[in-house]
């Protein structure tokens, strides 16, 4: 049954440079699966920045690192190419199969896997789904893939919701202990 609680992040942060990798690795986060688009570049973003590869440079000596995204392959394998790192395209998310076949591919017990998106109606809904760690981040840009818009605007009722509960409000970062 899906209720507003699939929704709910572990951790939400800034970007992924604010999240806590050492959280993660206490607990025991062996892969930590990015979403692409608005998550670690924007969605016309040919190259990736200089920051953002030394960030997941020094991540490779912790964790597996896994792109996983629901645009096409090109784009996709342009930026797991230059990071040195696996990548899912066309996943299909929030469906679970991209998520299965990093699980697969890798030996993965879910709870080992942590899910880094700026969607809560993908990224976070299918982590949680998985039963992985999800880390929110705020979208790096505002312009979004057309598929998209649909998705921000049950985000935000989805949001509103939350902060009328004084569950988690957009800005409010927080890391669950």
């Amino acid at each position: 049954m899906i209720t507003l609680r699939c929704f709910y992040p572990k951790m939400y942060v800034k970007n992924i440079f604010d999240i806590d990798y050492e959280e993660l690795k206490r607990k025991k986060i062996h892969c930590l699966i990015f979403d692409l688009d608005n998550t670690i570049a924007l969605i016309d973003q040919k190259k990736m920045d200089g920051k953002t590869k030394k960030l997941f440079d020094r991540l490779k000596k912790d964790f597996q690192i896994v792109i996983i995204s629901n645009n096409s392959r090109n784009r996709v394998e342009e930026y797991a190419s230059f990071l040195n790192c696996d990548y899912v395209s066309f996943a299909m998310k929030p469906l679970p199969f991209g998520y299965l076949k990093i699980k697969r591919k890798h030996h993965l017990q879910k709870q080992e896997m942590a899910m880094i998106g700026d969607q809560l109606v993908t990224d976070i809904f299918v982590g949680n789904r998985m039963t992985a760690y999800t880390v929110l981040v705020d979208p790096l840009g505002k312009k979004d893939l057309k598929i998209t818009t649909l998705n921000r605007y049950i985000e935000n009722k989805i949001f509103h919701y939350y902060e009328k509960k004084k569950v988690m409000k957009r800005g409010s970062y927080y890391v669950k202990k």
